[in-house]
């Protein structure tokens, strides 16, 4: 999987992903921004910044203009919003190229942000605050988030909170696009059936205005954690969700693959520990899963999983003893084979499309991280060891380090407490 990376006069870097035998083209644009780059005041303003890109633009003045022209050409479109980036792509039948190319281009360099539409747009994004809120599966990360990092910018939840959403203006989307929405800190993909030197000069022409002042920057994370912490969202469920988070380090960190091997041992699959003793051994749970989470400069080791209230302290005793496996004993030479195995397969699987593709090597990109090949990261995956893997158990997985987040009918965490212990 061959790419090419370009870096433009204006700052923009444009990486191009020639897919010759794809039916398929995506544009991807990428920008350093998302809500570790918010202040509390104004938490949410990325992620309502994407909505209303979609608004109207000078050359596309309804929103309704936007959405015809991409169905009009069946083309699959989008954006999304996380802790330190923002996307916005479309994809559609390669011949479709600089059309979607148009209309991206269009809606983030040109968009009117519309007094009248920014109004509606609350209700819209109070609703989705609303909606992942009664996901208890998925709102148990944004509790913990809260747990590990408070008032940080880094423990915000992305979409904001319905005080700060509301009191959202177009000078302040305005004054926050002007500030991240620069050239240096934007990235453009495009991914499919598509000549690398028509993709230079047509994203060359699509960006040529594009606004290249100096980029504002985000709230370094502080940690300051000495003993185990509980966090309890009281909530009138079924079942308890519960997600540890055990402090580690950055994306950068030489030992990011081991640590991805090492979570993948504890609930990457089916085959998993966490798996077979939590569903297959007590069936206490549907759902249980482990992955390390790893941002510019923090990460932790996450597992979350869905239990009966009553039997709750079972099922964190029966999480904290796989954790704690290993640290006491090394991982067997087949399981790491297969855990290996597991992590590549799903690496390739998960390349098939034109979009996944644009992704994998705009996240990249955008995280200012060295643009690694599958087959890169694959040939690092194969050379972690069990010595490795034992080694980095004992230095991450410590009592200091951990943290648990729950949401149900609990009203007392003292004898939680107790229970926390590596």
């Amino acid at each position: 999987m061959q790419f090419h990376k370009k870096i433009l006069p204006n700052g923009l870097r444009l990486i191009t992903v020639p897919m010759k035998e794809s039916p398929t083209v995506t544009v991807m644009v990428l920008v350093e921004a998302g809500s570790k780059y918010e202040q509390k005041k104004i938490s949410g303003i990325s992620h309502f910044l994407e909505h209303m890109c979609f608004k109207g633009t000078l050359k596309r003045e309804k929103a309704i203009d936007i959405v015809k022209e991409l169905d009009g050409i069946g083309s699959q479109y989008n954006a999304f919003t996380s802790q330190e980036m923002t996307g916005y792509y479309a994809k559609s039948d390669q011949r479709h190229f600089k059309k979607i190319l148009d209309v991206v281009s269009d809606i983030y360099l040109h968009s009117t942000l519309p007094k009248a539409e920014i109004e509606k747009e609350k209700g819209v994004i109070i609703e989705e605050i609303r909606m992942y809120e009664d996901l208890p599966p998925r709102h148990i990360s944004e509790v913990l988030m809260e747990c590990l990092y408070g008032e940080q910018p880094a423990g915000f939840d992305v979409a904001g909170t319905e005080e700060t959403v509301k009191a959202i203006t177009q000078s302040a989307l305005f004054a926050y696009r002007s500030k991240h929405y620069v050239s240096g800190a934007t990235a453009v993909v495009v991914a499919g059936n598509v000549d690398e030197r028509v993709v230079e000069k047509e994203v060359a022409r699509a960006f040529v205005a594009m606004h290249d002042g100096k980029k504002h920057g985000k709230t370094s994370v502080k940690e300051q954690q000495k003993r185990p912490e509980i966090a309890i969202e009281f909530k009138k469920t079924d079942q308890v969700h519960l997600a540890f988070g055990i402090r580690t380090f950055d994306l950068y960190h030489e030992d990011g693959t081991a640590m991805r091997l090492l979570s993948a041992i504890l609930g990457g699959g089916m085959s998993s520990r966490l798996f077979q003793k939590m569903r297959d051994d007590l069936g206490i749970c549907y759902y249980i899963g482990a992955s390390h989470q790893s941002y510019s400069d923090h990460g932790f080791l996450e597992i979350t999983a869905g239990v009966p209230a009553a039997r709750l302290s079972e099922a964190i005793r029966a999480i904290l003893h796989e954790v704690r496996r290993l640290k006491s004993e090394s991982v067997d030479k087949d399981e790491l084979l297969r855990v290996k195995e597991y992590l590549i397969g799903n690496l390739y699987l998960g390349l098939e499309s034109s979009d996944s593709l644009a992704e994998f090597y705009g996240y990249q990109e955008i995280m200012r991280k060295p643009l690694l090949r599958p087959s890169e990261i694959a040939a690092k995956v194969r050379a972690v060891n069990t010595s490795y893997l034992s080694r980095i158990a004992e230095a991450y997985l410590v009592n200091e380090h951990l943290n648990l987040a729950l949401i149900g009918p609990i009203k007392n965490k003292k004898e939680l407490e107790k229970l926390l212990h590596i």
